[in-house]
């Protein structure tokens, strides 16, 4: 960053704790995005540059979707059930019954990543992720009257939605993930048949050991993550720069994860 050595004490340490990925958007930006991320405004929604996210990665839906594909031997599907479209997931809309667990705010932000990073407004979103004991609504064992931990949102006029939810746990064999999908509107996300893409949303270690180690019910998967790495998880393995959510939060107050993500619409 030669070029932009005279910009402040300010700009300097903003850029130096920035992600390097996010660094290298900034500099293609030139001083456009300096000021864009200095003053705290979203990398990804200045069009003018031509500097755009790379469409995040596609990736199975795994075993467990509910969402009207053949899965697991069967092919229910959520999505038809009414109340689905919802912010706060926790509670199952079948039993009423809340999963526990420590509280995680996640939020989506959705950028044509084919169109210069327009924000992708009323496009929809599926996201669903295991409990903290690693268990799925409606497919594990003991769960399966239940559908919490899923849920529908529509993005906004900045491509932005949010969901209430619990921070999941680990299970063997799996880095700790949020699974999404992208429906191009609220009308057509009723069936896996309608969906353009597919990815799944990675949770940082640090942040995951903290909670494993410090917060109830969820001791079974201090021995699960010690097991697992990003390089062996048979996801993430092939590169998860476009996947890592930003966690901020406390044990106390509970964490949010933060995802600005790009599709090709």
């Amino acid at each position: 960053m030669s070029d932009y050595h005279d910009l402040g004490l300010q700009t300097d340490v903003t850029m130096w704790t920035t992600r390097a990925l996010d660094r290298r958007r900034v500099l293609q930006m030139g001083l456009a995005g300096i000021g864009f991320l200095v003053t705290g405004c979203s990398i990804a929604q200045d069009n003018s540059s031509g500097a755009c996210l790379v469409e995040i990665p596609e990736e199975t839906a795994g075993p467990y979707p509910a969402d009207g594909s053949a899965a697991s031997r069967q092919s229910l599907n959520v999505l038809e059930n009414s109340g689905i479209v919802r912010s706060d997931i926790r509670t199952s809309l079948a039993t009423g019954n809340t999963a526990e667990g420590l509280p995680l705010t996640i939020n989506l932000q959705l950028m044509n990543a084919a169109g210069e990073c327009a924000p992708l407004t009323g496009y929809a979103v599926y996201l669903w992720h295991c409990s903290r004991e690693g268990k799925y609504s409606m497919y594990s064992s003991g769960v399966t009257d239940e559908d919490y931990l899923r849920g529908v949102q529509v993005a906004d006029s900045e491509g932005k939605l949010s969901f209430e939810s619990i921070f999941p746990g680990c299970y063997a064999g799996r880095w700790p993930h949020v699974h999404f999908e992208v429906y191009p509107s609220l009308d057509l996300a009723t069936s896996a048949a309608n969906k353009i893409h597919t990815s799944q949303l990675a949770l940082p270690q640090d942040v995951c050991e903290m909670v494993y180690t410090s917060a109830d019910g969820y001791s079974q998967s201090i021995r699960n993550l010690s097991q697992i790495s990003l390089a062996s998880d048979n996801v993430f393995r092939d590169g998860v720069t476009e996947q890592m959510a930003t966690v901020t939060g406390s044990l106390e107050e509970g964490y949010s994860a933060t995802l600005i993500f790009g599709v090709n619409a």
